[in-house]
């Protein structure tokens, strides 16, 4: 598992993958953008890491994989790690820049109201930053579910990138827009009572038993799948 580990960070991972981590959480700094959109752009590296490390152009990585001495669910174990490495760093990276995302976010609402006692400052679409926490636990069971989509999905004939990637990034979209952007004006104080500390932390724990439990499901589902794949 080492060695593929090694190969994955050292030979799949494009460099475009390493710049949207690095540049996509900043995302959280432009004003009045729905902070839960941010995580989206994650998911653009899956066709860029699973099509090769050729500029984009199809390596035949996973049939080098196959080829090594390794067993073929290592191969898919490797690549889910691979994933959560990119998920874990991109909201790392997002936290980091959440103080200055508030700070930044009270700057222009006390400068709205010097200019006008009556104002408000900037209104970003539906979860806070404040609820941040919130957003994250949210945002870790979207990564697993679009995980559960896009591996079984690309594992079953080992090149359906364009279908899986599809599917991944819709499905991801619906659920994150129904929890971070539809049920804060469809419930009154949703807003407020995720917000809160503990909340957050009992929603993201919740997410990480959640997400572990569906990335077992994609790992199993996903192996069984590229054991029948005949290269």
């Amino acid at each position: 598992m080492k060695a593929l580990l090694y190969k994955e960070f050292k030979l799949s991972m494009h460099y475009m993958c390493y710049l949207f981590i690095a540049l996509f959480p900043l995302m959280i700094l432009i004003p009045s953008y729905p902070v839960a959109i941010g995580f989206i752009y994650i998911l653009a590296c899956y066709p860029v890491l699973f099509l090769g490390a050729n500029k984009g152009q199809q390596s035949n990585d996973l049939l080098f994989s196959t080829l090594l001495p390794v067993r073929k669910k290592d191969v898919v174990l490797a690549r889910i790690f691979t994933v959560l490495f990119m998920q874990l760093a991109f909201i790392a990276l997002m936290a980091a820049l959440l103080p200055l995302a508030i700070y930044l976010q009270n700057s222009l609402v006390a400068a709205a109201i010097a200019k006008d006692p009556n104002a408000t400052g900037p209104v970003t679409p539906g979860l806070p930053l404040q609820a941040f926490g919130s957003v994250v636990g949210i945002a870790i069971v979207g990564y697993a579910l679009a995980d559960l989509i896009f591996f079984p999905i690309y594992y079953k004939h080992g090149k359906s990138i364009v279908a899986s990637t599809l599917c991944t990034i819709l499905g991801f979209l619906v659920y994150l827009s129904i929890f971070t952007l539809g049920l804060p004006y469809a419930i009154p104080g949703y807003n407020a009572t995720l917000s809160i500390w503990w909340v957050q932390i009992i929603v993201v724990g919740g997410g990480i038993i959640i997400s572990f439990l569906i990335h077992l499901l994609t790992y199993k589902v996903s192996a069984k799948r590229l054991e029948l794949v005949d290269f």
